[in-house]
C-alpha cells in the first residue's frame, strides 16, 4: 500500500519541486491532476512524458495515477446530449489513459463533477446511459494500456450522478470490463454513503470493485485536520489486505498546501506505525 499526494496541493511549485518536497515528507508517489501539466495535457509529446516520469523517479517517487481528468480542455462532458461533445470527451479520456501509462501510473480516477452534470430538461436515467457508454468505451482503452479506470462516487452537492459506491458498482457490473472499477473518497463517502466509511469499506473491498482510495476529512481538509478519525480506515484497508494506492486529497489547504501535505503524512505514518505494533 503506497501513500501518494495529489499534486495540485503543491500547485505553487513546479513538477520537480513537487516531487522533491513530497519525497522529503515521506510520500511514495504523486497522484497527478493532468491540468497541472498544461492546458492540453492529453497532447503532451512523448519526450515530455518521459521527462516527467524520469523527474519523479530521480526524486525517488512514482506517479501512482491521474485524477481530476476533465478540467481541461474546456467543454467536455460524458453526459451531454451533444454527440460531438461526447466524442471529443471520449478522445480526451482515451488520450489520458495513454498519458497515465506513459507516466508509469496504474489508475485513473474519474471524478470531474462539472463534466457529468445533468443538463436542463434532461433526466438522470438518460444522462447515466450516456455516461455508461463513455465509460464502456474508455474501459477498452484502459485494458489495452494495462491501467484501471475508476468511476468516482461524489457527494450529491457536486453532482446527482453516481453518489455512492453501490451506484458506481452497478455501473461497473453493467459494463463488465475488468479495467473498469470504482474507488472511495472518504470525504464524499462521509457525505453520501448510508453507513460509516469503515463499514462501506468492509462491505465493498471483498468484492474487488474498489481499486483506489482517497483520504480527506468531511470538512474538506486533509486527514488529521478535522473530526474524522483515519485509524479505523487504515485498519480496514489492512484487514482486507488492500494492495492499491492511497492518496491524500484535501480541497482546503490549511494553513497552505505544503503544510497540509506535511500534516497529513505525519498523521498517517503515525497511524500505520501503530498498526504494525504487536497487539
Amino acid at each position: 500500500m503506497r501513500l501518494a499526494l495529489c499534486n495540485e496541493v503543491l500547485g505553487g511549485l513546479d513538477f520537480a519541486a513537487q516531487c522533491a518536497y513530497a519525497r522529503a515528507l515521506g510520500y511514495d508517489g504523486l497522484e497527478v491532476a493532468p491540468y497541472t501539466l498544461g492546458d492540453r495535457p492529453e497532447a503532451l509529446p512523448p519526450a515530455e512524458r518521459a521527462r516527467l516520469r524520469r523527474v519523479a523517479a530521480d526524486a525517488g517517487l512514482v506517479v501512482t495515477g491521474l485524477h481530476w481528468l476533465l478540467v481541461t480542455p474546456p467543454g467536455l462532458s460524458i453526459t451531454s446530449r451533444d454527440d460531438a461533445v461526447r466524442r471529443r470527451t471520449l478522445e480526451v479520456m482515451r488520450a489520458l489513459v495513454d498519458l497515465c501509462a506513459d507516466l508509469g501510473g496504474r489508475y485513473l480516477v474519474h471524478g470531474s463533477p462539472a463534466q457529468r452534470a445533468i443538463e436542463p430538461g434532461d433526466d438522470v436515467a438518460a444522462a447515466r446511459a450516456r455516461a455508461r457508454d463513455c465509460l464502456a468505451a474508455v474501459a477498452d482503452a484502459a485494458g489495452a494500456a494495462r491501467v484501471v479506470y475508476c468511476i468516482e462516487p461524489l457527494a450529491r452537492r457536486a453532482t446527482p450522478l453516481v453518489n455512492t459506491v453501490a451506484e458506481a458498482a452497478a455501473l461497473v457490473r453493467e459494463i463488465g470490463h475488468p479495467a473498469l472499477r470504482t474507488m472511495l473518497d472518504t470525504s464524499a463517502a462521509a457525505a453520501s454513503e448510508p453507513e460509516p466509511v469503515t463499514a462501506t469499506l468492509d462491505r465493498w473491498l471483498p468484492t474487488g470493485l474498489i481499486a483506489h482510495v482517497q483520504l480527506n476529512d468531511r470538512n474538506r481538509r486533509g486527514p488529521g485536520q478535522g473530526d474524522d478519525r483515519f485509524a479505523p480506515v487504515l485498519a480496514a484497508l489492512r484487514r482486507h489486505r488492500y494492495a492499491g494506492d492511497v492518496a491524500v486529497e484535501p480541497f482546503e489547504y490549511v494553513p497552505d498546501g505544503p503544510a497540509a501535505a506535511a500534516r497529513a503524512i505525519g498523521y498517517l505514518r503515525g497511524i500505520l506505525e501503530a498498526l504494525e505494533q504487536p497487539a
